[in-house]
C-alpha cells in the first residue's frame, strides 16, 4: 500500500457518481505500486540485449505486466477487504468504503489477470506469460491469503512477487532466464524488507489493530532496524554482483548509491539504539529513490554499452 492512496480516496469523495466508480476501480489496481514495474522492467530488457530492444516489444511487455500487476493488486484488495476496514492507512480503499462491490472487484481482478496472460503470450512469449501468471498466483494465494496473516517474515517471502517484473522483462527479450535476471531478482528481493518495514514502523499500531504480524508490530524497534540494516547491506551487495555484466557507469552509481543507502540504514539503527526520535518514513521514501537511481543507471549503461574497463 502506498501512502498516496489517501489522495485517491479524497478524489473519490469529491467526484460525481460515474467518476467515483471509475476512480474506485483505478484505486483497486494501486497505480503507485505499479511504478515498480516501469522502474525495473525496462532496464532488465535493455540489459538482456544491451540496449537494442525493439520499442514495440518493450511496449507490449509493459502493457502485459501492467495488466498482471493491476489484476494481482485488485485481488489483493478483495482478499484484504476485512483488514483494510480496520487500518487507518487503508480505510479509504474502495472495498473498505464499499465504493466498489466486492463481487465486481473480484471479477475485475480475475479479468485483468487472465487478460495479462494471453496478452503476454500473444505479444511476447509463453514463458513471460507463465511467469506473470505464477506471480499473480503467488502474490494472491501464497502471500495475501497465507503468509501475510501468519508470519512476521511475510514481506520477506511475499516480496518475491515484486521481483518478477525483471524476470518477465528478461524472458520477453531472450525467452530464457539467465543469471543476470536472477541477480536483479535478488536486488529487489533484499530491498523489499527494509523498504516495507520502514513504512510499517510508522503504522505498526494499524497492523496490531488488524491482527497482521508485520515485523514492526511484533518486535522491538531495535530488532526491526537491525533487520533493516542487514537487508540493506544484502541489497547493496546484490547490486554489485551485477557489475560483471554491466559497465563502469552502473558500477559507479551502484557503489555510490549503495553507500548512501547503507549510511541511511545505519543512521536509523543507531538512532533507535540511542533512544533518539527517529523518522523511519524517511528511509521508506528514500529507498524508492535508491532503487530508481540504480535501475536508471542500469538502463543508461545498457543503452550506451559502456565497458567496465575501456
Amino acid at each position: 500500500m502506498d501512502i498516496s492512496e489517501a489522495r485517491v480516496g479524497s478524489l473519490v469523495d469529491e467526484a460525481p457518481r460515474w467518476r467515483t466508480t471509475l476512480l474506485g476501480y483505478l484505486a483497486l489496481t494501486k497505480p503507485r505500486v505499479i511504478e515498480l514495474l516501469l522502474v525495473t522492467t525496462i532496464p532488465a530488457m535493455l540489459l538482456a540485449d544491451r540496449g537494442s530492444v525493439d520499442p514495440l516489444l518493450i511496449f507490449h511487455t509493459l502493457v502485459g505486466g501492467l495488466l498482471a500487476a493491476a489484476g494481482a493488486n485488485t485481488l489483493n484488495c478483495v482478499a484484504d477487504a476485512d483488514i483494510d476496514k480496520v487500518m487507518k492507512r487503508t480505510e479509504r480503499r474502495p472495498l473498505a468504503r464499499a465504493t466498489v462491490p466486492r463481487s465486481h472487484a473480484l471479477v475485475f481482478g480475475l479479468t485483468l489477470s487472465v487478460t495479462s496472460f494471453f496478452y503476454l503470450w500473444w505479444t511476447t512469449n509463453l514463458l513471460s506469460a507463465h511467469l506473470a501468471g505464477a506471480t499473480i498466483a503467488f502474490y494472491v494465494l501464497v502471500y495475501t491469503l497465507v503468509l501475510k496473516r501468519r508470519t512476521s517474515q511475510n514481506v520477506v517471502w511475499g516480496g518475491a512477487a515484486g521481483c518478477m517484473p525483471v524476470m518477465i522483462g528478461w524472458s520477453a527479450v531472450t525467452d530464457t532466464i539467465a543469471w543476470p535476471a536472477l541477480v536483479m531478482f535478488a536486488i529487489i528481493f533484499f530491498w523489499t524488507p527494509p523498504h516495507t518495514w520502514a513504512l510499517a514502523m510508522k503504522y505498526k499500531d494499524d497492523y496490531r489493530a488488524a491482527g497482521v504480524p508485520m515485523l514492526p508490530a511484533v518486535a522491538t524497534e531495535q530488532q526491526v532496524t537491525k533487520q533493516i540494516l542487514i537487508y540493506t547491506w544484502l541489497t547493496v551487495l546484490a547490486t554489485l554482483a551485477l557489475v560483471p555484466t554491466t559497465g563502469w557507469l552502473y558500477a559507479a552509481v551502484a557503489l555510490l548509491a549503495g553507500a548512501w543507502f547503507v549510511v541511511m540504514a545505519h543512521q536509523l539503527y543507531r538512532g533507535v539504539r540511542r533512544g533518539e526520535s527517529v523518522r523511519p518514513l524517511r528511509l521508506f521514501l528514500q529507498s524508492n529513490n535508491y532503487l530508481a537511481v540504480v535501475f536508471l543507471a542500469l538502463a543508461v549503461d545498457s543503452v550506451l554499452a559502456l565497458p567496465l574497463i575501456p
